[in-house]
């Protein structure tokens, strides 16, 4: 026996189950709140039992904040720039969501880097637009991850749900949702297909949380 190999885990419940009431989510945003409207349809079309208490905003000026309090929700800007260190932003960021009870935190387009602290250790989730490890890291985000992935010339793309941790695009995978490239498809055109994606995989994660189900063993995660 290889004394170096790594002894599997026991599969663990990352989340408890949230099922006699709707689940509490926090979301956080940079630009325009289009996840966040996502949400919001979802919720509002009962295919999602969620509410959404507050929403914390890094920018103060994305057109986020103005869809978030146009819809009648608590927004909160809470600025990296107005913090000496990560750690600091990210005590902000959290002692907010602490105060509004939240269950789930939803990074929505979320451009700052949070260390989560351990009381939220696997209540923090995120979605990137491509499929992980693909065009994911430090620099991809928005846009540039679809002109990264025109310019290599990809035939399937698409987006990942999965857990937050200290690193950019790192936290174990949830789902994944993927779309077919077409010849000759412009970064654009590839994001409307992903965003498309989008609006299904990430409602889809928070329900899988809530149920209770989700399990993961050895970074890896399964419906039980």
């Amino acid at each position: 026996m290889n004394s170096s190999a790594v002894e599997p885990t026991t599969p663990r419940l990352p989340f408890p189950p949230i099922t006699d009431r709707p689940i509490r989510l926090g979301v956080l945003i940079s630009g325009g709140g289009t996840t966040l409207l996502n949400f919001l349809d979802q919720i509002l079309s009962g295919e999602l039992s969620a509410e959404v208490p507050l929403v914390v905003a890094s920018q103060k000026n994305c057109k986020g904040v103005e869809r978030a309090r146009n819809a009648g929700l608590e927004c909160v800007v809470i600025r990296p720039r107005d913090f000496v260190s990560v750690e600091q932003f990210s005590d902000a960021v959290f002692g907010e969501l602490r105060k509004a009870r939240i269950d789930l935190v939803t990074m929505a387009g979320f451009l700052s880097l949070l260390h989560v602290p351990d009381d939220f250790h696997s209540r923090v989730i995120n979605i990137h637009p491509s499929l992980i490890p693909a065009f994911c890291g430090h620099g991809f985000y928005g846009h540039h991850v679809h002109e990264a992935a025109v310019r290599r010339g990809v035939k399937v793309s698409g987006c990942t749900v999965h857990f937050a941790d200290n690193e950019y695009d790192h936290g174990p995978i949830i789902l994944q949702n993927i779309v077919h490239v077409p010849d000759r498809c412009t970064a654009d055109e590839l994001a409307a297909l992903v965003f498309e994606q989008e609006k299904i995989a990430y409602p889809e994660a928070i329900r899988q949380l809530a149920s209770g189900r989700l399990m993961i063993e050895n970074r890896r995660t399964f419906l039980s």
